[in-house]
């Protein structure tokens, strides 16, 4: 429900309206609250799947620290020029940035297994993505229509299918620990659990912030439980406190600079779902704060922003970053759509990535406390595919689409030794399953006609061909 002591209703609604400081910064660090976790853990996923996060032992562990502080640093860059703009970049509404979830299904098999080495074909990827996203902005509006929630839908569910598994690893004693008694211990689970139970209860029973911020609170809970139980000793706190530096400024082409045929053609693909995914959310933002529908120049503008503050990111070590969705709720709930309070959190993002301080708190996190948060967010992002399929019309034609495209997608994710003799750069497109299925989808919704016959889909449908949508009753023959 709106504040009305920040402002009138008119200036509630108007971007451009600034709220008195004293309230526009703790307004703005809500914001950063609500996103926080979201936004570093990909840092910490991708950190493990190359073999340097948590419980890896690995010498290079430290160079999880610097992906930390540089995935709040340019998520704070990427909101400001949503925010403040320069020239067409950005569209001037409280847009929060933020590190993208849906490029891990990539980033995990460029990685796997390769430590440090394999960053500098990953950051070459994210810098052409992000060019490549930011030139969709010059055509956006024409593409929108290849990507109805069929397609969307089948994608965010098919992102999420893909990183369930990371959480219940992280929950078990994460990937180092796999064949060992350690893994998967009662002492693990109930952190996992206590973070788990925390974030539902905050969820379903508070109100406000503490809602909003369950995840994020879960997470302390859960942090507070493990230094209880032993699993996190003090000294390895103050330890890492001490050895991370009070300042750091970031450093271009950390990681070097290597082209990866698998890495550009997987990050601009994904370029696509994310500029749609920001099209979503600018929508949701004007018409949740604002009460109209977004203008053609914000939309090309948020995109524009979108790609470029990846590009910038990649250069410095920074992953994609993409518009943040649980913030649009949060607009929605206080009403205030002051593009400068969001402004507020940005600078503030700032501060905290140029503070390697603050990454070396967050890295002293057990990962099985981890786990439990991002079972929960992983879970969520499943939900969130689900409910957009909930929009569609499941007649047979579609169902056919959904049927093939899940089935190729979920199936390489399973087996991934069927496509062992393609070319690398191949191989590592077809084994995060996202990319097939939405080719997949996307292709057959094109082409496939509007009306499929009984007899082209009632064999393969098993007699489960989606009847209710056509409201037969028992005994009489559906119609298509």
């Amino acid at each position: 429900m709106a504040d009305t002591s920040i402002g009138t209703p008119e200036q509630l609604r108007d971007p451009n309206f600034t709220p008195p400081l004293y309230k526009a910064i703790p307004l703005g660090i809500q914001h950063v609250l609500a996103m926080f976790v979201s936004n570093v853990t990909p840092a910490i996923i991708v950190a493990g799947a190359a073999g340097f996060g948590f419980g890896s032992q690995s010498p290079d562990f430290p160079e999880l620290l610097y992906l930390i502080q540089m995935a709040m640093l340019f998520a704070g860059i990427a909101t400001l020029l949503q925010t403040i703009t320069i020239g067409p970049v950005g569209a001037a509404l409280p847009i929060v940035q933020g590190t993208s979830f849906a490029f891990l299904p990539i980033m995990i098999p460029l990685v796997a297994g390769k430590g440090v080495d394999a960053l500098a074909a990953l950051f070459t990827g994210v810098i052409i993505g992000g060019l490549f996203h930011a030139f969709i902005g010059t055509f956006i509006g024409k593409i929108r229509f290849a990507l109805p929630p069929l397609v969307t839908g089948l994608i965010v569910t098919m992102i999420g299918l893909a990183l369930v598994r990371v959480g219940i690893q992280y929950a078990a004693g994460g990937v180092p620990a796999i064949g060992t008694e350690e893994y998967g211990s009662l002492l693990n689970w109930s952190a996992a659990l206590v973070v788990i139970f925390v974030t539902l209860g905050l969820k379903f029973f508070a109100r406000g912030m503490l809602a909003v911020s369950a995840v994020l609170i879960g997470l302390v809970v859960g942090y507070v439980y493990a230094i209880f139980v032993g699993m996190l000793p003090i000294e390895a706190i103050t330890g890492s406190w001490e050895r991370a530096a009070a300042f750091a400024l970031p450093q271009p082409f950390k990681y070097g600079f290597e082209f990866s045929l698998a890495a550009v053609i997987g990050f601009c693909l994904m370029a696509f779902i994310s500029a749609i995914e920001t099209v979503g959310d600018v929508s949701g933002i004007t018409k949740g704060g604002a009460n109209r529908e977004a203008t053609d120049e914000e939309i090309t503008g948020a995109t524009y922003a979108d790609g470029l503050g990846t590009a910038v990111a990649g250069v410095f070590g920074g992953f994609p970053n993409t518009s943040f969705s649980q913030n649009v709720g949060l607009i929605a709930m206080t009403g205030v759509m002051s593009r400068h309070v969001v402004t507020c959190g940005a600078i503030f993002l700032i501060i905290c990535g140029l503070i390697p301080k603050v990454g070396g708190v967050i890295r002293t996190v057990p990962i099985e406390v981890l786990g439990g948060g991002v079972i929960v967010m992983f879970g969520m992002v499943v939900a969130a595919g689900i409910s957009m399929l909930s929009d569609v019309d499941w007649n047979r034609r579609n169902m056919v689409i959904f049927a093939v495209a899940l089935s190729v997608g979920l199936g390489l994710q399973l087996e991934p030794g069927a496509v062992q003799y393609l070319p690398e750069w191949a191989e590592v497109l077809m084994v995060s399953g996202l990319l097939p299925a939405a080719t997949i989808a996307i292709v057959l919704n094109l082409v496939l006609p509007e009306e499929l016959s009984d007899e082209s889909t009632e064999e393969v449908a098993g007699g489960l061909s989606g009847h209710k949508s056509w409201g037969h009753k028992p005994g009489e023959e559906p119609n298509a």
